[in-house]
């Protein structure tokens, strides 16, 4: 499991193809009260997406504060990498599909263990569907 942001960035940028990072950044809120600080239960709500290339980015910290001037309406963010071909770097067109899958993905629950997944603190988030 990734555990920071700058492993996710050195990765993007050691593979052998240009990648193109996509955000879901995802609001949350607890349905279940629980003792334990790792049994917690609620729902997850999708609240903006963005793709940007791996050298747009410099820290975590410029990316929540770049989404924060957005809507700072988000506990979560998910992330994936989408590789280009021919040493061409996808493009944001080619993007928006994979955005609206990993959109599906929160909504339903479904396939969310592909994500990297981070809090707004850069703790690293394991989720499962229930």
């Amino acid at each position: 499991m990734i555990s920071m942001f700058s492993d996710l960035l050195s990765m993007a940028n050691e593979q052998p193809d240009p990648q193109r990072l996509l955000f879901l950044f995802a609001s949350t809120e607890a349905t279940k009260k629980s003792r334990k600080r790792d049994d917690k239960k609620g729902t997850i709500e999708p609240t903006m997406v963005v793709d940007k290339l791996p050298d747009e980015l410099t820290s975590f910290a410029e990316l929540v504060k770049e989404a924060d001037t957005i809507n700072k309406e988000w506990d979560f963010v998910f992330i994936a990498s989408l590789g280009g071909q021919n040493r061409q770097h996808p493009t944001s067109e080619e993007a928006e599909k994979y955005l609206n899958q990993m959109t599906d993905d929160v909504m339903t629950g479904t396939n969310i263990s592909r994500y990297v997944v981070f809090d707004r603190e850069e703790n690293p988030i394991e989720l499962l569907a229930s």
